[in-house]
């Protein structure tokens, strides 16, 4: 299957004639409808997570959980729909993890900024990541920054994302003596937390259908059982999007303070974009005979024009899902898969009930085993170069112990920049890292 572009996929022959066969090529990539909806709903069973997941999160900022839950389904229906009509890529996109906890946790509740402030800064960060997907702009900026940093800011970002989830578990709790302790394990909390990470991972080493989804159910209903959580239903009408549909303040985002946390959701966001796709198009064997990748390039407006629309909604940034792999393992090759997400999506706003009683203790599992799945970006890491080595690690270990994302990018920067002039490998470096150096230092004295 991932040896030839036009092989056809073991599910079904390959489509011939049809307005779907014309309009998505499907006979040219070698798959079929069946195959492109089987592949659908395997992304979107492997993703569906995020639609109990993100509202729990999202709710600490001080947002509505009921309208952030029907944001989540059509903020990530829209920009699956964009990504399937317009670049005609398998791929599924929804508000991203990581972001989306440095946007609850950090940016509002640490900073001190409204939730809408937030949305402005997201709605900005979009706005520069769109327009630098039309222009060389983008590969300047890839190709700036140092591989070291960029794998870094992925594996701090799992690495704040697991400490929250263990905060939110209260398997690790505060302390007076040594600032963290473990907390107590006698607490349902705690260990059902444990169990559900445990469960998933379990799982997903066993390559089971929807680990991470089975997981938080499980869990949930186990808690269902002992009497801690509620039963409130399945389906129902969907909650009002009023509370936050176009609620963002653009303009108060527009303050010196919110420099780095735009860069933060930029940085972040544009790396794991690239990178998700480009992987993507790896399995689905979109690479042109002459290395190019086929609609890399729409592909990335189209992911980067999502996190714009679902500011409008109330999404934090909306980004490609590494999990749209699944589908391609499945024979997903055209945007009729994503098509079937976005569908999907759209019908999960009547699982409301079901959603506002995932417990925080099942999305605190969901959040360490994504943690550790993206802190494996230490692994490629230039561990004999200290001046790679060290830079990385302040970047990945800053991010949870300020417990800010925007942090670690910017000690990140700063450390690899001095240590690289200090050293006499000054030519080493781009233009860009000094700029930024020189931004974030001016933060940390000014601000």
């Amino acid at each position: 299957m991932e040896n030839a572009k036009h092989e056809s996929t073991p599910h079904s022959t390959p489509a011939s004639g049809g307005v779907l066969d014309k309009w998505f090529k499907l006979s040219a990539h070698g798959t079929s409808v069946k195959t492109e909806l089987v592949a659908g709903l395997t992304t979107f069973i492997t993703m569906a997570y995020i639609i109990f997941v993100n509202p729990n999160i999202m709710a600490a900022s001080g947002m509505d959980a009921g309208a952030v839950f029907v944001a989540t389904c059509i903020g990530a229906a829209i920009a699956t729909l964009f990504m399937g009509l317009y670049a005609n890529w398998p791929v599924g996109l929804a508000p991203g993890m990581g972001l989306n906890a440095f946007f609850a946790f950090t940016v509002v509740g640490e900073m001190g900024y409204s939730w809408e402030i937030a949305l402005g800064a997201v709605f900005w960060s979009g706005v520069i990541f769109t327009a630098m997907s039309f222009w060389k702009i983008r590969e300047w900026v890839l190709d700036a920054i140092p591989e070291s940093l960029r794998f870094a800011m992925t594996a701090g970002v799992g690495l704040f994302l697991g400490l929250v989830g263990l905060k939110t578990a209260g398997i690790v709790v505060p302390s007076q003596a040594t600032m963290v302790t473990l907390g107590d394990f006698t607490q349902p909390n705690a260990w059902l937390a444990a169990v559900c990470f445990l469960v998933i991972a379990i799982l997903a080493y066993r390559k089971i259908f929807g680990a991470v989804l089975i997981g938080v159910i499980g869990v949930t209903l186990a808690g269902l059982l002992m009497g801690i959580v509620e039963y409130n239903g399945v389906f129902a009408m969907p909650p009002s999007i009023a509370p936050t549909f176009m609620k963002l303040d653009i303009m108060g985002a527009l303050n010196v303070g919110m420099i780095t946390v735009i860069l933060s959701f930029l940085f972040v966001n544009m790396f794991d974009t690239a990178g998700t796709l480009m992987g993507v198009a790896e399995r689905a064997n979109l690479r042109n005979p002459d290395g190019s990748i086929e609609g890399l390039k729409k592909s990335l407006k189209a992911d980067s024009a999502s996190s714009v629309i679902g500011t409008f909604v109330g999404c934090p940034p909306v980004t490609s899902y590494v999990e749209s792999a699944a589908g391609v393992a499945a024979g997903g090759r055209t945007g009729l898969t994503a098509i079937t997400i976005a569908v999907l999506f759209l019908l999960s706003m009547f699982l409301a009930p079901l959603a506002g009683m995932i417990p925080p203790y099942a999305t605190a599992g969901a959040l360490l085993y994504v943690a550790f799945a993206m802190m494996s970006s230490l692994a490629k890491i230039e561990w004999d170069d200290y001046t790679e080595m060290a830079p990385a690690a302040i970047t990945a270990l800053m991010m949870p112990l300020t417990f800010s994302i925007a942090n670690g990018i910017a000690m990140g920067f700063v450390s690899y920049a001095v240590l690289k002039l200090a050293t006499g490998q000054a030519s080493k470096v781009s233009v860009g890292v000094y700029v930024l150096s020189v931004v974030f230092i001016a933060k940390f004295i000014y601000m």
